[in-house]
């Protein structure tokens, strides 16, 4: 598994506004899709591309479209369709699929309860896009879904992890073509599986539902 921590002082300044707790929704969800774009470059570099032809209004030239099956991506929903807007930007050619997972609070594990992806993925590459890479749990049962359809790589794209979180999922993917896009790296999980520092929790705060 490759991991690829974002090492560029506006990354840090979006972040940094967003784990502001005094941040509005409007704000948090205008960052977020900003993020995402620049931490899509970063997991775009190996997106698998062909050679073509064009003409310019001067000659001839050779140049790199995408390659076809076109590259797949997966919100995690809900909050993953925060980042949506964001990646689609960058690659406006690109499917979108979607999975729903939620999970259990007591016991931290991931549950599908709702899909919407091709039923063959062979040969695709699948960027799976997920706020918080907190246990692990979510973004690998995520992984895994997508690998048991043919899945020839997965990048995925998070806007914070936990160390904890990042280690499980790098054990459980050995031998898979796994990439992971980091906005930080942050300290550790707490005794409620949240990230710490973090941001909280990405779906609430994207969506404007956060309780006092």
């Amino acid at each position: 598994m490759r991991v690829h921590v974002a090492d560029h002082p506006l990354v840090t300044h979006k972040l940094t506004v967003l784990r502001d707790r005094t941040t509005p929704s409007p704000t948090f969800r205008a960052l977020a899709e900003e993020l995402v774009t620049l931490l899509a470059y970063e997991a775009t570099r190996t997106v698998r591309t062909q050679q073509v032809e064009v003409d310019t209004p001067v000659s001839r030239t050779t140049g790199l479209a995408l390659s076809t099956p076109l590259p797949l991506v997966v919100p995690i929903l809900r909050a993953g369709l925060g980042m949506l807007e964001g990646m689609v930007k960058l690659i406006p050619t690109a499917e979108v699929g979607f999975l729903g997972m939620v999970r259990n609070e007591e016991t931290l594990e991931p549950t599908v309860y709702a899909e919407r992806l091709p039923a063959d993925l062979e040969a695709r590459q699948c960027f799976v896009l997920d706020p918080m890479l907190a246990t692990g749990g979510s973004l690998l049962a995520a992984i895994d879904f997508l690998f048991e359809r043919g899945a020839r790589d997965v990048t995925a794209i998070c806007l914070i992890a936990a160390p904890e979180g990042l280690a499980a999922v790098e054990r459980a993917t050995e031998g898979r073509d796994v990439t992971i896009v980091l906005g930080a790296l942050d300290e550790r999980l707490n005794e409620k599986g949240y990230i710490v520092p973090g941001l909280g929790d990405a779906g609430d705060r994207l969506y404007g539902t956060v309780a006092d």
